[in-house]
């Protein structure tokens, strides 16, 4: 008797995160079709008004939805940036992130090098290490650390993404699934304890996937903007255990990826003068 009950005990958590995940989901769902008060909401799940509103503070949160005066409405739509706009936002907290990220390197490995503004700030502070193999689909990475005397560099192939310079498709799929890499590190536009990356193609999802796949060690770089759903189309998944490096401070929110296995890297920034 003992025994069941401390096994259903152990299995209660579970069940309840599962019930809450499904009732967020439905109320996106409802909230999408045009639903945004609080009382139509608390009516339409059989809930109280006080855990609806609690529901929508948390979709909020993770930038699933948009809070408003006595409801919610959906999130825009997501609209990838160019590089070269994205390479001057949170540039402290992204040099200190590659920072913390270079410390992970291990003598003499092979690692992958995602696309983007902070995995491109990572290949900078990369350009003087020796014996390092850097399998990258990053077109601006690979260019700068060409001229590096002591790393090797090898780009995947593939179609080049116009807005983050970066080869994704079969081609790209093809060359990382032939090779084993220590540690890949993937950059993100969005990123969720549970679904994983969040990217604005299908096919840039797959390469993240693939990447993860072929790697003893995933380690994500994301600032802390990064930190949420917000309307992100396609989704990568991680193995367990995978590793955030962050500026994000808030326990609230970091508690969510330790509770799902997360190892997780803070490290904060002062915030730039404006």
């Amino acid at each position: 008797m003992a025994t069941r009950r401390s096994t259903a005990d152990a299995s209660a958590p579970t069940d309840y995160r599962r019930g809450t995940r499904a009732r967020h989901e439905r109320l996106l769902a409802l909230v999408r079709a045009g639903s945004t008060g609080v009382d139509e909401l608390a009516t339409a799940l059989q809930i109280s008004p006080s855990t609806v509103r609690r529901d929508l503070a948390h979709l909020n949160t993770t930038g699933a939805i948009t809070r408003t005066y006595g409801g919610a409405s959906s999130a825009p739509p997501f609209r990838e940036r160019e590089l070269s706009d994205r390479v001057t936002v949170e540039h402290a907290a992204k040099g200190a992130i590659a920072a913390r990220a270079v410390e992970l390197v291990p003598l003499g490995a092979t690692i992958f090098l995602d696309a983007g503004s902070t995995c491109g700030e990572l290949a900078r502070q990369l350009w003087h290490t020796e014996g390092l193999t850097v399998v990258t689909r990053s077109l601006d990475s690979a260019l700068y650390l060409a001229s590096a005397p002591s790393l090797e560099v090898i780009v995947t192939g593939g179609r080049v993404a116009r807005t983050s310079h970066g080869l994704e498709g079969p081609l790209a799929d093809l060359a990382l699934g032939r090779y084993m890499v220590d540690v890949a590190f993937l950059g993100v536009d969005a990123l969720d304890p549970v679904d994983g990356v969040g990217e604005p193609t299908l096919p840039e999802a797959q390469v993240k996937d693939t990447a993860a796949r072929r790697a003893r060690r995933v380690v994500v770089l994301a600032d802390a903007s990064k930190l949420s759903r917000g309307a992100v189309p396609a989704w990568a998944p991680l193995p367990r255990g995978w590793t955030l490096i962050t500026n994000e401070v808030d326990d609230d929110i970091l508690d969510r990826y330790r509770s799902e296995g997360v190892a997780v890297i803070s490290t904060e920034v002062r915030a730039e003068p404006r």
